[in-house]
């Protein structure tokens, strides 16, 4: 089994070959690779490589699509005052798909 952990947009994942994944938004068209140089383990055979605090390997995937995440709602509240807000927020996303480990 090979796997890699990868860190992009303040976040890690862990990432298999053929998998398709929801990260934050990447300023990437849609159907145009994409590679992520920052691979902090990389496991291969039941032998893992560990970063410090990167490796120099790099994971190739294909960007599908553009989406927005579920809506959430923000409400502020002061008691005694009348002061509430609410705000709304919907996070931009990107779908990718992991083509190649290495």
């Amino acid at each position: 089994m090979k796997y890699a952990v990868i860190r992009t947009g303040g976040k890690q994942y862990k990432v298999m070959e053929g998998q398709t994944l929801v990260i934050e938004k990447v300023d990437v068209e849609k159907e145009k690779p994409i590679e992520f140089d920052q691979v902090l383990l990389l496991v291969e055979d039941d032998k893992a490589k560990i970063g410090q605090p990167i490796l120099e390997a790099k994971v190739k995937a294909k960007v599908i699509d553009h989406i927005k995440g579920e809506k959430i709602d923000v409400f502020k509240y002061k008691a005694k005052t009348g002061y509430h807000r609410k705000i709304g927020h919907r996070q931009n996303l990107t779908k990718v798909q992991i083509e190649k480990i290495g």
